[in-house]
């Protein structure tokens, strides 16, 4: 509306300009007059054949891909992702245009809105392409609306503008880690399920079971020759393995749990659950995922891809909206939880909080065991009282600040 008032302004001054050199001619007269009241003729029928410059009818297409990645590689991004996109746009008719200006917009599902504007000079086929690199994207569904070209005559008085483009969508999931054997918790648990806290710790049977990617550290004895030399990939051997328990993620969302920043936090505290479940189901452990918000979310332990896309898609849309405390959050849960499974609560709570939490856990007939989102390093001396309170009951508690330090905690026992 407003760029339409300032249009009419501007047609109204050179209206002005029009009818005195108009006049000018008329009573004047003599080659200057006439001279100057051609070239106003001249800019006049320029401006208007702006209207049909042709930008109205642009048209062109929108590719994107991760940075750095290949062009035709698999789309997988992850938090701290920056995506680089292209535009290639063409503009039909002859007018002359000075420059494109061109305008995208993406859309994060919680209603944020990235803007991007760059510019182009056509070439003489009137066609450009534009390239720009998104900041790093965090977790969640982002969304393209069709893209904006501007075109302003060479005095820039007048802008005309076209759009072009369909709606494209694409998720942005959970950053992770990943991991080979948990055995700090494999020695912190005791029972029955001390030995099968995911697919590579559970004891292995003599029974091969297939071809798997070979991982560093991996025995000679356990290297598949023949498959790595038909590859060219160093394999390894799959072997059989024992029945493994059923666990369960149990991801705290009460933002207060977690020490300032909340937000990175919280986010830290997403991306190892995804890591934990990523890990626990590519081995075809039984994972599932409690979390507790405004809405009450419980995915029951199942192996599988079907389950491994639910828990995913769920931690990719995770926000920490929860209206109580931990404990608090689990007793709505009561009826969902099953004993006799292995539970690693992630959240950020300390205290009596904490141990509340684990002996409720625990009466309920499962294994607990807490991934504590820590606080900084000065802090941590005056926790340790609950601390070794929980490992005195066989409950292993975890310590973790950064997500590269998981593997570390978990798989060399850094239960700090």
């Amino acid at each position: 509306m407003a760029k339409e008032i300032t249009d009419k302004r501007r047609w109204v001054v050179i209206g002005l300009i029009y009818s005195t050199a108009l006049f000018y001619f008329l009573f004047q007269g003599g080659k200057t007059a006439f001279m100057l009241f051609m070239i106003l003729n001249l800019l006049l029928i320029y401006l208007l054949l702006g209207r049909w410059s042709g930008i109205s009818k642009v048209y062109g297409s929108r590719s994107y891909k991760q940075q750095g990645a290949p062009a035709h590689a698999e789309q997988s991004l992850t938090a701290g992702s920056s995506l680089e996109v292209q535009l290639s746009v063409r503009v039909p008719g002859v007018y002359p245009i000075p420059y494109v200006l061109v305008r995208d917009r993406l859309y994060r599902h919680n209603g944020q809105r990235l803007d991007f504007e760059s510019s182009f000079v056509p070439n003489w086929k009137r066609s450009g392409e534009v390239v720009y690199l998104t900041p790093p994207l965090q977790r969640g569904e982002y969304r393209f609306h069709s893209t904006q070209c501007l075109s302003h005559d060479v005095f820039g008085l007048f802008e005309h503008s076209g759009r072009f483009g369909s709606e494209a969508v694409f998720n942005v999931m959970p950053q992770t880690v990943p991991l080979r054997q948990w055995h700090g918790i494999q020695r912190g648990i005791r029972g029955p399920y001390s030995h099968a806290i995911a697919s590579r710790s559970s004891k292995e049977t003599t029974q091969i079971n297939g071809v798997r990617e070979y991982l560093y550290g991996d025995r000679l004895s356990r290297v598949h020759w023949n498959a790595t030399a038909k590859t060219g990939d160093w394999k390894s051997k799959a072997f059989e393995r024992e029945s493994l328990p059923r666990t369960i993620i149990i991801l705290d969302r009460y933002a207060g749990d977690y020490p300032a920043p909340s937000a990175d936090r919280f986010e830290l505290a997403v991306s190892a659950a995804a890591s934990l479940l990523e890990n626990g189901l590519k081995g075809d452990t039984a994972m599932g995922l409690l979390s507790v918000g405004t809405q009450l979310t419980m995915l029951q332990p199942k192996s599988g891809l079907e389950q491994r896309s639910a828990v995913i898609k769920h931690l990719t849309f995770v926000e920490a909206d929860a209206p109580h405390t931990v404990y608090k959050s689990l007793l709505k849960a009561d009826s969902m939880l099953e004993p006799g499974s292995f539970a690693v609560l992630i959240s950020g709570v300390t205290g009596k909080e904490a141990i509340r939490s684990m002996e409720w856990l625990f009466r309920k007939g499962l294994t607990p065991c807490l991934l504590q989102i820590g606080k900084p390093a000065g802090q941590v001396r005056q926790d340790e009282s609950w601390r070794q309170l929980l490992r005195s009951r066989g409950w292993p508690v975890f310590s973790l600040q950064q997500l590269q330090e998981l593997p570390a905690v978990l798989e060399g026992g850094g239960g700090s």
